[in-house]
């Protein structure tokens, strides 16, 4: 094994190349595209006019803003990114700039978090703009956080890395075991069986929870349980959306969660449950807007003077200027009691990885820091909780998707290999599989079972042999499984013009055609208001026929009154969900038999595993068959009879 120092400088270095690729990235769509362009592509908005403004909570202003032209147009910005607000002269020189967070966003209006004390004097000015910003700040903490984990020495942190190195061996105590009433008769035994490792580990332990296993509702019960013996943990994931879902479920068990974080960033129902939202409930609140409100008018006063005035203006300004500052450093202080206060009282602090390091908490450490979806977590994202860590629960699957990397050099030398991984490789001991699942019927979840967990999973009674249409003798409801093969159809794939994403016509509208008649053999099967309850999704890999088969819906409204809704979306767009029907077109179909980044077998895993009743699959079995990955799907197909060439499809349709 690689020295340590020799495996944090070569992170390091993974971790430069990533950011140099998404600042390349970045500077490619913004700042070498004149505004002209930029606008017209929706990624900037010039000019606008600000409508209202309002302090909140932790030195921040809220901006409400319209943009004045290019009305009505789409545009590419989102509630959660990081834009820079900006001010250009009159020769459209941008001047100055500040950064902030999106925290709503419609057609022509946009609500702004900008984390400042002070408004810059310019913002009452003209030819203002909102621009995307490359956010360099997650570089900065992954950086950081590699630095202090590299150096640490003597301490609970570089235990913690010789450990999770399989450097040294962990440990666990299993007569602690005995404070908990286990088993929890509502888990099943894998799941019981993580609660034991969690509980009774001192360092680590780790949660392998394939697709409809149950791993967060394990997870919450490991929570649950931990907190009958721990004051406060930390609940961190990757994603702030993994971080809500985990805090909506805690929540519903009665647990005192805060949420930190910019509430631009995570669901609006979790508004209460933030920070700010908290500050906002705390009965001494009504001072601390007191507070602000007065040294905002004191600042607006001061701000009155011109500069042709004589002494006694000028002291008059000094005095408002003082007396605002001296209000505003009250008002900070009365908000850190606030703040403790709260902190305080929290059972569940819950935060992504970069977002552990909030001013609030940045010092703060945790008896038991609980990490979800571990498997797309960057390693020096995934250290910095780890930092604030006396022992580390990860929960994951790393047979699903990877962790997001721009960087292909980077991807291939390592960096999408995640500490998750190297601690099952390395310590196999602290995993417990999950082997029970609760979402497919078993013919769905077969392939994958066999593929990447072993044969060790099993589908619980409940789900084993669920039908789309119970009751029936029709086979396109009843079989589970369906390939329908394109393979000497002529079904080219196609490149898109713009994007270079790849798209396949003929395969799109050969896949409405299956849906369309299912639709119509459900309506003989189910009523009206049955019907409505089917939920249906699409998925391609390829962001250009997901629009495309989007295109096409629009066109034929009548299909999406079969049914109660149909969604379509890439396979990231589908990650943690999942549909009684799911439709997968796998587009790639040439004579040299490329399948791209089809190759990426665990995302493959992640689109086959997301139906509980019938999954349809249409690909070119002779482009496909060139990897073992599809050539073992092609002979699972024929092997439990759900095989079918598209033109006999077609001509028995």
């Amino acid at each position: 094994m690689k020295k340590l120092s020799e495996i944090f400088a070569h992170l390091h270095r993974l971790l430069e190349l990533e950011k140099e690729e998404g600042l390349q990235q970045y500077q490619k769509q913004m700042i070498l595209t004149p505004l002209r362009e930029r606008r017209e592509k929706g990624m900037t908005w010039y000019p606008i006019q600000i409508n209202a403004r309002e302090i909140g909570a932790g030195e921040s202003f809220y901006l409400s803003l319209e943009r004045l032209s290019h009305r009505g147009q789409n545009h590419s910005f989102q509630v959660g990114d990081s834009v820079a607000l900006f001010h250009q002269s009159a020769r459209h020189e941008k001047v100055s700039s500040v950064s902030g967070v999106i925290a709503a966003v419609w057609k022509d209006n946009m609500r702004l978090a900008l984390p400042v004390d002070e408004l810059p004097d310019w913002i009452d000015h003209d030819n203002l703009g909102v621009d995307l910003l490359f956010d360099t700040v997650s570089f900065k903490e992954m950086e950081e956080a590699l630095g202090k984990v590299a150096k640490a020495e003597n301490d609970r942190l570089a235990e913690l890395r010789q450990i999770l190195y399989g450097l040294q061996a962990p440990h666990s105590d299993p007569k602690g075991l005995a404070k908990f009433s286990l088993p929890l008769f509502h888990l099943n035994p894998s799941q019981n069986e993580a609660l034991g490792n969690i509980l009774s580990a001192q360092d680590v332990a780790i949660v392998h929870g394939p697709p409809g296993t149950g791993k967060t509702t394990t997870l919450v019960e490991a929570i649950k349980l931990t907190l009958q013996t721990e004051n406060q943990v930390l609940v961190t994931a990757p994603s702030n959306t993994a971080v809500d879902l985990l805090a909506f479920r805690l929540l519903a068990k009665g647990l005192r969660v805060l949420r930190i974080g910019n509430p631009a960033r995570f669901e609006e129902e979790l508004g209460p449950y933030s920070l700010e939202g908290q500050i906002a409930q705390h009965s001494d609140y009504r001072f601390l807007k007191k507070l602000r409100r007065d040294s905002e008018e004191m600042r607006r006063m001061a701000q009155k003077y011109k500069r042709s005035f004589g002494p006694s203006e000028r002291e008059q300004r000094r005095l408002l200027y003082a007396e605002a500052y001296r209000m505003r450093d009250e008002a900070m202080a009365l908000e850190k009691y606030i703040v403790d206060d709260l902190l305080r009282q929290a059972q569940v602090i819950a935060a992504t990885l970069v977002g552990s390091v909030n001013k609030y908490i940045r010092y703060r450490r945790f008896s038991t820091v609980f990490i979800d979806e571990a498997a797309q977590a960057l390693e020096p994202a995934a250290w910095i909780p780890i930092l604030k860590a006396e022992r580390v629960i990860l929960a994951g699957d790393h047979c699903q998707l990877p962790p997001t990397v721009k960087s292909y050099a980077a991807a291939q030398a390592g960096l999408s290999e995640t500490l998750f991984e190297k601690i099952i490789q390395s310590q196999p001991q602290t995993a417990t599989l999950l082997r029970t699942q609760y979402r497919m019927n078993h013919e769905i979840m077969t392939f994958s079972n066999e593929q990447f967990y072993e044969g060790r999973l099993e589908a619980d009674a409940s789900v084993a042999g669920q039908r789309l249409g119970e009751g029936s003798d029709d086979p396109l409801l009843t079989r589970p499984v369906e390939f329908i093969d394109t393979a000497g159809c002529s079904f080219e794939e196609m490149s898109h013009r713009e994007t270079q994403s790849r798209y396949n016509p003929k395969e799109a509208e050969l896949l409405l055609r299956h849906l369309r008649q299912m639709g119509l053999h459900l309506a003989f099967q189910l009523a009206p208001e049955a019907r409505a309850e089917v939920s249906l999704g699409i998925i391609s890999p390829y962001q250009a026929q997901v629009e495309f088969i989007r295109t096409l819906l629009a066109e034929q409204p009548d299909l999406k009154e079969l049914f109660g809704s149909i969604t379509v979306h890439t396979v990231d767009g589908f990650q943690g969900q999942e549909r009684d029907v799911m439709y997968i077109s796998l587009v790639r179909s040439n004579a040299k038999g490329q399948i791209g980044f089809l190759g990426d077998t665990r995302r493959m895993n992640v689109a086959l595993t997301r139906a509980r009743k019938k999954l349809v699959v249409i690909g070119d079995s002779a482009t496909l068959a060139h990897h073992r990955f599809y050539e073992d799907f092609l002979a699972y197909t024929e092997r439990i009879q759900a095989y079918q060439s598209a033109w006999e499809w077609m001509t028995g349709e």
